[in-house]
């Protein structure tokens, strides 16, 4: 009966995946046409694998063979029409594999001629190209959704009306070769640092995910969480929050984290005594938080690395106190409202056991602390993933219980190559609009525009590139959307005197929580799917408890030394402790709770206090802490009272 259970809630969890997550819609096919798109999947990694291990190709030629590669597989996997069947390729797939896997290696065939004539296309140059940007936006319609393909489409547009529209935004125009030419015969376009970043850095820690989870690295991490938090106040939720943050490590989705996590965890939450809205919103905050938690983080992380020119490892230290503050948000909320309805853990004889579970599955970590030593040591990340991989597969042999089996490390190779498509034609696709942008140079006008609008002021110019990440991260992803955003928002942050650093950081944080922004909160969406909650009051929960997200940048941008930016270790220390104290009244103006209620007067006290811890400085600190010790003694003297007169 525990096994049908167990079976009905993975087919359910399946179906949610699908059904947020267009990425994870695909066909599932068997036989000898399963066993050729499985083969295909695995030269595909072997490719980046051997480039990896030897040697990248010419820039153009490595992404022209990493596009031509996922094209193939994306026309194969993902129907053109959702109606038609998921257990068999429709001959028009078939061909649309061929074309658009022909179509990228034109470019590799004719690159020495391309190079020659710099710039200047041919008529079958122009049919390719144009064929080769349809196939692009159709396969971006098929896996990743219409709200990026609109996007775009829209800066398409642009590129032709430019002479049609306001000085503030008209140019020249663009004819229809010179634009098929700028984006799919250089590398400003389709194959520019986007998809670099894809056929590189991006597709080997996603087949690096795709080995740890073989391994069964999440439910370690569940473990964990459970032997950690699971006997504390409310501790089902606390067990989400530390298991989410640490599956974030390996999943850069955070609708694939909320299934996965969520499966186990929303029912423990409601089994416990959480409302259904409570118990969606804890998992989605907690699972959306996993795309900015270090070492590994979103494929996003990669591109700011690479758009800022700077080691991947000081995208992983600016992002490690706001990380810290996110998840010690959530959980200061989880508590109190745990306190607050007097919810109680679980048993402690009903959990693992932290000393067992490490002796029986530690080694799974192995991997991931690796990665980071190897980063810290100042090897690439290509490198780093590349000994990741291996010693993830090491690691795993250590124990019969873990140990892949050869035919398992072969179908690694398959699930990293399918799970990089998504990322692949979003990369593709943003290529498309930075291509427009350069060649057209809207963004130096919007960027214009946008410290215009805001009136050379750099709070409303954060609070219009804030507002802009919100509405494009609800229906584009994260990658597509961090690539807009620091196309055009990052560059008006920059001119008005802030570290790149923190531009950057600003417009990556607000694209990833947009998957907890209602009304379109993906995140909060699937979590509901589980919980049986409704999703806008969902998605409300999840914002709440992810306030930290909705500040801490506003705060790093004024003061980067919560982004290790300038600063000593005594410094950021200091700034840590009291932005983490700070979160308390964050926590206790989001639930109205401490020792007992919070009227609303007190909890704007506590959100004003805590604010001012979060900001770095003496006087700050004092006012912020002077707040929280006086809302204490109020609290404790109401609690103290309302005891005595229940007893």
């Amino acid at each position: 009966m525990a096994l049908e259970e167990d079976q009905t809630q993975v087919k359910s969890a399946d179906e949610l995946l699908k059904e947020f997550d267009s990425e994870a819609d695909k066909r599932i096919l068997t036989g000898i046409v399963g066993r050729l798109v499985s083969a295909l999947a695995i030269c595909f990694t072997l490719f980046q694998l051997y480039t990896s291990f030897f040697g990248v190709l010419d820039a153009h030629l490595q992404r022209a063979i990493h596009l031509s590669f996922g094209m193939c597989l994306i026309f194969l996997l993902y129907p053109t029409r959702r109606s038609w069947s998921r257990h068999k390729i429709h001959p028009f797939d078939v061909l649309l594999a061929i074309i658009g896997a022909a179509v990228p290696m034109y470019v590799v065939v004719t690159y020495n001629e391309l190079v020659l004539r710099a710039g200047t296309v041919t008529d079958l140059d122009f049919f390719i190209g144009t064929v080769g940007l349809t196939l692009v936006i159709e396969g971006c319609r098929r896996v990743v959704g219409k709200p990026m393909v609109t996007v775009a489409l829209v800066f398409i547009a642009y590129a032709f009306a430019g002479p049609y529209l306001p000085d503030t935004v008209a140019h020249r125009g663009v004819s229809l070769s010179d634009l098929v030419a700028h984006l799919y015969f250089t590398t400003e376009g389709v194959f520019g640092i986007p998809l670099g970043v894809s056929s590189t850095f991006i597709f080997l820690f996603i087949l690096f995910g795709a080995y740890l989870e073989s391994t069964g690295l999440g439910k370690f991490f569940i473990d964990i969480a459970n032997a950690l938090a699971g006997w504390a106040s409310g501790g089902p939720a606390k067990v989400t929050v530390l298991a989410s943050g640490m599956m974030g490590t390996i999943s850069g989705s955070s609708v694939a984290n909320v299934v996965g996590v969520g499966s186990f965890t929303i029912p423990m939450m409601k089994k416990l005594g959480y409302n259904k809205e409570f118990a969606g919103g804890v998992e989605a905050a907690g699972s959306t938080g996993g795309q900015i938690m270090p070492p590994i983080m979103g494929a996003a992380a990669f591109l700011m690395a690479e758009f800022m020119g700077v080691p991947y490892l000081d995208v992983v230290k600016a992002a490690v106190i706001p990380a810290i503050l996110y998840y010690t948000g959530v959980w200061i909320s989880v508590h109190l409202e745990a306190k607050r309805k007097g919810l109680k853990g679980i048993p402690r004889n009903e959990l693992p056991n932290l000393k067992e579970v490490f002796l029986k599955r530690g080694h799974l970590a192995l991997p991931l602390i690796a990665i980071l030593a190897l980063l810290v040591e100042g090897q690439t990340p290509t490198k780093a993933a590349l000994w990741g991989i291996v010693i993830a597969i090491l690691a795993s042999s250590l124990s019969k219980a873990t140990r892949m089996k050869p035919v398992e490390i072969i179908e690694g190779l398959e699930k990293g190559a399918k799970g990089v498509l998504g990322v692949l034609i979003a990369c593709a696709t943003a290529g498309i609009i930075i291509g427009v942008v350069t060649k057209t140079g809207v963004g130096l006008k919007l960027a214009g525009g946008l410290i215009e609008l805001a009136g050379g002021l750099l709070l409303p110019a954060m609070f219009f590139t804030m507002i802009t990440s919100l509405i494009l991260g609800m229906g584009v992803p994260t990658t597509a959307n961090y690539v807009i955003t620091s196309t055009i928002a990052a560059p008006a942050l920059i001119a008005l005197g802030i570290p790149i650093i923190a531009a950057h950081m600003f417009v990556f944080y607000f694209g990833i929580i947009a998957d907890i922004t209602p009304p379109v909160a993906l995140a909060a969406y699937a979590a509901s799917g589980i919980s049986g909650g409704n999703p806008l009051m969902t998605g409300v929960v999840a914002a709440k408890l992810a306030i930290a997200a909705f500040i801490v940048p506003y705060i790093f941008v004024y003061a980067p030394v919560l982004l290790m930016v300038n600063a000593t270790p005594a410094e950021v220390i200091s700034a840590a402790i009291s932005a983490i104290a700070g979160m308390w009244g964050l926590g206790i103006a989001m639930i109205g709770y401490w020792y007992a209620d919070v009227n609303p007067v007190m909890r704007v006290v506590a959100f004003i206090g805590g604010i001012m811890l979060i900001d770095p400085g003496l006087l700050t600190d004092v006012i912020g802490i002077a707040i929280l010790v006086g809302i204490y003694f109020i609290q404790r003297r109401k609690a103290s009272v309302k005891n005595n007169l229940t007893m």
